[in-house]
């Protein structure tokens, strides 16, 4: 096995041991990196200089025997989590020079814990979209075929991962964006409640959504990068002060008497591709083979989801991006004729279409007149969602369902319909309405070899109840040891 095949885990031992260095490690990441992405596209940013000397400097800690789980572990970084003195641009124009003065607060708890920043990775220009395809800076393939998308908004975090170009990666998800692209790659991606992981440094685009979480090569590296990056945050106002478990302690088998519940109206959505339907119900069949019961559960209001984030998230974003006005930092229009020209056309040449479409619509909801009828409205359905997902916990202990509508589907084919993009996160927009904690894992390939996923949601802030399940899944399949061929 090549170094930068390698996961978290399997890497750590081998560091501990000696048997490599963190320089050699980093190394070999980089190399592969210079090798493969230029098909990819996986990076906006490739730290070597700063790496290797983050390299070096983990080698003098694990000489010291100061060795922690992630200590020289090479990883990259989704581009809108700040990192001091390394550029963050979201993938857009008006922040195409940022250099932020600050760390975000994970960052900061992975530069105490040793590991290593090989890169920032492409996304969709603010995390807003499905593909990576909104990526003001350009595409990233997926390297099960570079023909598609790798999902989004994280597709160059998903990417990275699946290629080997890092050990691990951080992405954020706001409605899908870490679940969707593990889906389409064959990783793993997790969403943590929300509260549990601090959002102190991550750029805002729907801040009562978004949350951090990891992606990997396999559930095992899920819980080493959850026990690092969790954790109550006096900078951050939607922290909660809960103690965070030890996630590697759920690494245990066994799901006899486990109940695990299934969400009716996620199965009889239309345009539901056959693959995905037969390869949920395989992973289903799977899991009743390893102990666990299946219940049938209801979420009733699962129906308005795509409606209600719709108005949520571009309203949010719509006072979020507020801020990028050209007057303090990042892109300004050269030849305005008067302040209120300089605005315009500051937003208007420094955002890209989705992101303005979003902006629009959210503006427009949150108008006189409209807020009420519009954001306060869904405000309530949210409420009722999240009533919904706390009476199915009271039947079930976790809640299955597939990740995505259909594999990935091949750039352009929906850039052009909006809508039918929206719908391809209509499995994952309701564990980030409801505040849920959501997993998804490799469970099997469609006929075109392309890679497709498993959602596991649980109660908030039950994550090691998911991590336990997706780990005897895992454990008893083999599709995460499958790679793509570049």
């Amino acid at each position: 096995m090549k170094l930068y095949e390698l996961t978290i885990h399997e890497a750590h031992d081998l560091l501990k041991s000696r048997q490599i260095s963190s320089t050699e490690l980093t190394r070999a990441v980089l190399d592969h990196i210079e090798k493969k992405d230029d098909k990819i596209g996986a990076y906006l940013s490739v730290f070597e200089e700063n790496a290797m000397i983050q390299a070096r400097e983990a080698d003098q800690m694990i000489a010291r025997n100061e060795i922690q789980p992630l200590t020289g572990i090479p990883l990259s970084i989704k581009d809108l989590i700040c990192t001091k003195g390394l550029p963050t641009t979201c993938a857009s124009k008006i922040l195409e020079k940022f250099i932020p003065p600050y760390d975000a607060t994970v960052m900061t708890k992975l530069k105490n814990a040793g590991a290593v920043t090989v890169g920032k990775t492409n996304m969709d220009e603010f995390a807003m979209g499905s593909s990576t395809e909104n990526s003001r800076m350009h595409i990233t393939r997926n390297p099960w075929d570079i023909t598609r998308i790798p999902g989004g908004s994280s597709g160059g975090s998903a990417a990275s991962v699946a290629a080997d170009m890092c050990i691990g990666s951080l992405g954020s998800d706001t409605g899908g964006s870490i679940r969707q692209p593990a889906s389409h790659c064959s990783v793993v991606g997790m969403k943590p409640t929300y509260g549990r992981v601090s959002r102190y440094g991550l750029v805002a685009f729907a801040s009562s959504l978004d949350q951090i979480g990891p992606i990997t090569k396999d559930v095992t590296d899920c819980a080493l990068l959850m026990n690092v990056i969790s954790g109550y945050d006096p900078q951050d106002s939607t922290s909660v002060p809960k103690d965070v478990p030890d996630f590697q302690k759920s690494l245990e088998e066994g799901l006899k008497g486990l109940k695990i519940g299934l969400p009716k109206e996620y199965y009889i959505t239309e345009g539901l591709d056959p693959d995905v339907s037969a390869a949920i119900d395989n992973a289903v069949n799977t899991m009743k083979d390893l102990g666990a019961e299946f219940v049938e559960v209801s979420l009733p209001h699962t129906k308005y989801a795509v409606a209600v984030y719709y108005v949520i998230a571009p309203c949010e974003a719509s006072s979020n991006l507020a801020r990028y006005d050209g007057v303090r930092y990042g892109f300004r229009d050269k030849d305005p004729k008067d302040l209120l020209q300089m605005y315009r056309s500051t937003k208007s040449k420094g955002f890209g279409p989705e992101v303005q479409r979003r902006i629009i619509i959210g503006t427009y909801a949150l108008s006189a007149g409209y807020y009420d009828a519009y954001y306060g409205k869904a405000s309530q359905v949210r409420t009722l969602m999240i009533e919904d997902f706390k009476s199915a916990f009271q039947k079930c202990d976790v809640l299955l369902s597939p990740v995505t509508p259909s594999p990935a589907f091949t750039i352009g084919e929906k850039t052009d319909d909006p809508l039918n993009m929206y719908l391809s996160d209509i499995f994952t927009l309701s564990a980030n309405l409801a505040g849920v904690p959501g997993i998804s894992i490799p469970c099997g390939f469609s006929k075109n070899n392309l890679p497709i996923g498993l959602q596991l949601m649980g109660s908030h802030f039950n994550e090691e109840m998911l991590i336990k399940v997706a780990y005897n899944f895992e454990q008893a399949t083999m599709f995460h040891k499958k790679k793509p061929t570049l």
